[in-house]
Formats: C-alpha cells, structure tokens, sequence
C-alpha cells in the first residue's frame, strides 16, 4: 500500500424493504414445506430483503436509491460532507442502466462533481475492486478522501408470477440465495491514527478455460423475447471452486503481508449461502479469528456483502487487531481480498 496509510473511516449499508423469511418467499411461490426445508437445510438463509414487491412485481428500489442511503450514512459517520470528497467508486454486477452509470446518479444526489467517478461491472468481488482502485488513487497523492460504493439489485430479474416448480435447479437457485442491498465507505489518507489501515489489496482473475459459474444476461430490443433464462448458475461448479479459489486468496494476502493465521483476530469470509460460508471458513482454519457474517439475514446480496461484514466488524475491532476479508465471484472466477489493521 501507500506510505502514506489508506485509513477505512467508515462503513453505510442500506436494506430494501422488510426481511423476508423462507415460509414468506415460499407462500409468494407456492411452494411446499419440502422445498422450505431443503433451503433451510442445503443453504441456510432465514431471511433476504428484496427491492421489489413479491405480491405485484413492482420496484421498491433502485440501486441509486440504495446507494444513495448507504453513502449518506457514511459519510455522516466519518464526519465527511459529500465536498470532501476526491474520487467515487462504485461496483455493482446490476446497475440500473446501462448508461448513465449508476455511479454518476449517486454522485449527483449527493451534490457530488467535479470528481473523477468510475463503475466497475463485476460481481461479487466488485466490493473489493472498489477499495482497490480507489486505494490506488489516493496512493498517488492527488486525492486525499474517496467514497467506495457496492451493491445489487438482483430482484428485478426475478419474475413473480413464475412458477418455480418447473425451473430447472440453476434458475430456481436464485430466487432462494439472493437479496438486495448497498454499502459504502469512506477511504482517506488524512484520517484519524485509531482508523483501521488497508494493509493490502488483491484482486486476480482466475477463470482461464473455466466456464463461467454464473451468468446474468442483459436483453434489448433485439433480444428481449429470446428463450434464455436472464440468470442461471452451476452451483456444482461453484461448490468446488469457490473453496479453493476462497484458500488462494487468503494465502496470498497472507504471505504478501508477512501474517501468520494465528495472527488475523477478524475473518469476513465469502457469503454464498450460510452452509457455504460454514465450509469455507472451516477450510481456511484460521485459529484464533472471530466469523464476521451477514449472509443469513441479509441472503447473498452480491457486491454490498463485503460492507455489511464491514460494517458489523468497525464496531468490534479491538486495538491492536488485523482482519483478513476474502470474496469470490464465480462468473468468470474472480480472486478478491483485502486486509485491515487496528494498531
């Protein structure tokens, strides 16, 4: 990292609508107790907060809007008015529109311009390609404070009135792990001694020759009536390769830092499902660290899944500690983590 140090100042998270447990979503779907249990069982989530209505189809909430709430609140929690800001980053795998970039949409209702702002489209490893792109920016020396911003809107995909026991397992998946959300955070160069520094960023693509995981499709004019499903996903796949891309990262942070495992007191591991958070962690063995999860209130909800981590770490982070945060996105196989240090 810089020498000068890249503090994290603060986290914001926004939620869509009220939680959503599995008897609720499987009453909207019609479907029995055999399958509630089955996702109870083989996947975990109690409850998802969803950006659209399961009883009318109607959108709730935009991605802007929910980045919108969870910058705001971090911005108020750093003590950060939005003119302080130097750069904005934002990383999200379903933007509202193709153009303009949702990223551009949050800066304007924060009164936000004048600024450099990038979008990155990726999954769930966007959160971290948010932090990794504006950690180099500030490292430069031009910026001094940047907001980060990740989030989903996977709900919209969802069709309401579809009748879920006729989807094949790889579209019927998604309606069972995903939920929606936003996070933020704020990054500067000029914080406070007792803000926690970002001792490392990883980011690698590691999906040569593999086919992709996961595929969210976007349809215009010429495609719209097309028979492909708009989401689809190999959880076999991403069952077998997630893990050991999950174990890559944290060695590589690791080794690239001079850490111990017996050293990391935080781990913020990746957020698929609860059963499979629960075998990655134990896969990665690190002996003395504290789980810091989200995933079975909020479900999967994509690039915010890292700040909710965040946000529930800041709070508990003890003096002297170090975390360690590993997220993987299956699509085309992406390694991502980063590192926190509370001296």
């Amino acid at each position: 990292m810089a020498e000068t140090p890249v503090r994290l100042l603060s986290v914001g998270t926004a939620l869509p609508g009220p939680p959503i447990d599995t008897a609720a979503l499987a009453g909207a779907f019609g479907m029995d107790q055999v399958w509630r249990q089955w996702v109870d069982t083989f996947i975990g989530t109690r409850t998802r907060h969803l950006a659209v209505d399961l009883s009318t189809g109607e959108r709730r909430d935009s991605l802007a809007d929910l980045g919108e709430r969870a910058a705001v609140q971090a911005l108020t929690r750093a003590g950060i008015s939005a003119e302080e800001i130097d750069v904005v980053v934002l990383g999200t795998a379903t933007p509202d529109t193709l153009m303009p970039a949702t990223v551009n949409v949050v800066a304007e209702r924060l009164r936000i311009d004048g600024v450099p702002a990038f979008q990155l489209q990726s999954g769930c490893s966007g959160a971290v390609q948010t932090f990794d792109v504006a950690a180099s920016l500030l490292a430069t020396g031009r910026y001094r404070t940047a907001l980060v911003v990740g989030g989903d809107v996977i709900a919209k995909h969802y069709d309401v009135k579809a009748d879920l026991t006729a989807l094949p397992p790889d579209e019927l998946v998604n309606y069972v792990l995903f939920g929606d959300g936003a996070g933020a955070a704020v990054l500067s160069t000029a914080g406070p001694p007792e803000a926690p520094v970002l001792r490392s960023v990883l980011t690698r693509l590691s999906g040569l020759d593999r086919a992709p995981g996961q595929i969210l499709r976007w349809y215009g004019l010429a495609d719209r009536d097309t028979s492909e499903a708009p989401a689809s996903e190999d959880y076999k796949a991403i069952e077998e390769f997630v893990p050991v891309l999950a174990e890559e990262t944290a060695d590589e942070l690791l080794d690239d830092l001079g850490w111990d495992r017996a050293e990391v007191d935080y781990l913020l591991p990746p957020q698929l499902s609860v059963a499979m958070t629960g075998k990655i962690t134990a896969r990665l063995a690190f002996p003395a660290a504290e789980e810091v999860s989200c995933v079975a209130e909020t479900g999967n909800n994509g690039n915010a899944l890292v700040f909710f981590q965040l946000d529930r770490l800041l709070p508990r982070m003890t003096r002297p500690s170090r975390a360690i945060a590993v997220a993987i996105e299956s699509s085309k196989w992406i390694k991502s983590g980063l590192a926190l240090e509370r001296a």
